[in-house]
């Protein structure tokens, strides 16, 4: 450890060695970044490991149901004008895969983790956060975790008396509910395009008014607070009113509001916003995320969609029509098992394209493109989708499984 953190007991040091052998092995048996195995090996050797490791970092978390793999890398970038970072990269937000990042982070200043939203409670706990951030709440997995407004209650519950700063979106009434149990709270209008989930009141049960870009309940009161950071179009306004310009190589509106939201968090620990957007500029991808890569000599752009709110913001930011599509599902454990979810994504928005239709839950997403009066064929694998799609650079979109089946197929 470095020399700012007591010394690991020999416990503490066995657990991280041994998680940092296990980790190997996975990898060389060609199973993954091993991250997950090493840390439940860790975890089991020490059960306090995660606390441990967290005691000389300033911690950062992030939770969401879309975008927090992205933003904790943006947060990363920018928080490195500062100092040493050690962050979760790969997307292993459960607590095995947060203790396996934190043990190669012995000489780090700043912790940046993405965290699963059913664990944020139990994280924050251990890791004693300076700051949280939280993007928005969506339905997602809901054979796994519970429905939007339990998951914002167990937040809320979690949070209360926090002394964390809590960086929240101020445009989902999911989070500033769940937030709002927080003493300290930094409000940010990052905007919410999904708005299905949220159209009664967290608070009461009402219905929820939404004028403009406005919310309110009608029953209770209970409403939009007044941002202090916000995305406005292309810029970042910081709390003086000043307008910073955002460059990014990431695509889409939704990866604007992430680097707002990246800005303020940046901001708590000293970074000015032009700096941390300037840093922001060098993530070209997240974990494959908006890669463009050649396959049988054709340039596919890859794009993770896991649920109904990740389609929508997906869809708004492809190639306009006739750019071939292709639409790959599974429903495997990572993914969560129920596709019923498929119904709530509004799939006319690919009217006009070429759609090509793979995965182990083909059929499930055919049935509904037919519903949706989509003209579209059904293919056994990514080879000959790509075979049939006209030319043109492809739009590749996938949901969590059926992405990783991809980017192993082409190489990436």
């Amino acid at each position: 450890m470095s020399g700012n953190s007591d010394p690991l007991s020999p416990r503490a040091k066995l657990a991280v060695t041994a998680g940092k052998a296990a980790a190997a092995v996975s990898r060389a048996a060609g199973r993954g970044s091993g991250s997950v195995i090493g840390g439940r090996v860790a975890l089991k050797l020490d059960p306090d490991l995660l606390a441990r490791l967290a005691t000389h970092l300033d911690v950062i978390l992030v939770s969401a149901t879309n975008g927090k793999t992205t933003t904790t890398r943006l947060i990363a970038e920018a928080l490195g004008a500062a100092g040493p970072v050690v962050s979760n990269a790969l997307g292993a937000n459960m607590p095995a895969g947060i203790t396996s990042a934190l043990a190669g982070g012995s000489d780090a200043k700043f912790a940046v983790i993405e965290v699963d939203e059913k664990y944020l409670s139990g994280v924050a706990r251990d890791t004693d956060p300076k700051c949280i951030a939280l993007l928005n709440l969506s339905r997602d997995q809901l054979d796994r975790a519970a429905e939007t407004r339990m998951m914002a209650e167990h937040w809320r519950e979690g949070l209360a008396g926090s002394k964390a700063v809590v960086v929240a979106n101020a445009d989902d009434p999911l989070v500033v509910w769940a937030a709002s149990s927080s003493p300290n709270v930094m409000w940010v209008a990052a905007g919410q395009m999904w708005k299905d989930d949220a159209w009664s009141c967290p608070s009461c049960g009402g219905v929820m008014q939404r004028p403009g870009d406005d919310w309110f309940c009608g029953d209770c009161g209970f409403r939009r607070p007044t941002p202090t950071w916000a995305l406005s179009g292309d810029h970042v306004l910081d709390p003086h009113g000043s307008a910073w310009p955002i460059h990014l190589q990431l695509p889409g509106r939704a990866n604007k509001a992430n680097a707002a939201s990246s800005a303020a968090v940046a901001a708590v620990f000293g970074v000015p916003p032009q700096v941390a957007l300037e840093r922001m500029y060098q993530v070209q991808a997240v974990a494959g995320r908006y890669d463009v890569v050649q396959f049988m000599q054709r340039d596919l752009r890859l794009l993770l969609a896991k649920n109904p709110a990740g389609w929508l913001e997906t869809f708004s930011l492809i190639d306009p029509p006739p750019t071939p599509v292709i639409l790959s599902v599974n429903a495997r454990g990572a993914d969560g098992t129920d596709t019923s979810w498929l119904w709530d994504v509004d799939y006319t928005r690919l009217t006009g394209h070429p759609i090509f239709v793979l995965g182990d839950r083909k059929l499930d997403l055919a049935v509904r493109l037919e519903v949706a009066n989509q003209q579209f064929q059904v293919c056994e694998n990514l080879d000959q989708a790509v075979q049939l799609a006209p030319p043109g650079r492809i739009e590749v979109i996938a949901n969590y499984t059926a992405f990783q089946d991809l980017r192993r197929r082409v190489g990436n």
